[in-house]
């Protein structure tokens, strides 16, 4: 899979630490008192903790609309209207689907939105309400990851993964690995093109934009020079 554009840099979102809070008190006469400082700042903490679990969870299952499609990912075909229309099913090798009343439909090299869009026009003549959600259930994706890291190999994912996932993945940079200057190598139509990213907003916990791989592309994470 694939996002629509390339340009000289992009950044890749991570979920926001979590805050610290510090209660400042002097000593207390009565123990009971402690007890209830102490209680009450396991449990504003333990809440805290649970609020950014569930905030991360639910980023790490939106799949943006704008993810190209490709062989082997798994849409799942949802009809308000026709419930028993209801599918999920495989793009084929050949980038196809092949669905109930309208036949083959060109799937891979699109996005998830033009493909929800056309299958809406495709579906008017056949159904009175031709209400489609087009969503991604799963995706195989190989990329190989190289470069100053702790673990360079291949790895296979089976859900959408950014950049940042896919080095982290690899065991995260090592001691001399420059998130600054991350290059992603993808052939497209044939021809090999590269992309820079600085991740070291990342680390900082700066809200930036995903960038997911695709099938095939290669992370290299160069030494710093210093």
């Amino acid at each position: 899979m694939v996002m629509n554009g390339w340009s000289c840099s992009t950044k890749i979102t991570a979920p926001q630490p979590p805050r610290t809070f510090f209660l400042k008190f002097r000593s207390l006469s009565n123990p009971v008192g402690l007890i209830a400082i102490l209680a009450f700042v396991a449990f504003a903490g333990a809440g805290c903790q649970m609020e950014v679990n569930s905030t991360a969870l639910s980023g790490q299952a939106e799949v943006p609309r704008h993810v190209i499609l490709a062989s082997g990912d798994v849409v799942k075909l949802t009809f308000s209207a026709a419930p028993e229309l209801n599918q999920s099913q495989k793009i084929r090798v050949d980038g196809k689907l092949s669905l109930p009343l309208v036949g083959e439909v060109d799937a891979a090299g699109k996005t998830i939105g033009q493909l929800q869009s056309e299958l809406i026009e495709l579906y008017k003549p056949q159904l009175k309400t031709p209400e489609v959600t087009v969503s991604l259930e799963g995706s195989v994706t190989t990329v190989t990851v190289s470069g100053a890291v702790a673990k360079p190999a291949k790895f296979t994912f089976e859900r959408p993964t950014t950049v940042f996932q896919a080095i982290m993945e690899a065991g995260g940079p090592n001691e001399y690995g420059n998130l600054g200057h991350v290059r992603l190598h993808r052939i497209v139509n044939g021809v090999q093109k590269s992309q820079v990213f600085d991740l070291h907003g990342m680390l900082k916990g700066e809200d930036t934009k995903p960038f997911y791989v695709r099938d095939g592309d290669v992370i290299y994470v160069p030494q710093s020079t210093f």
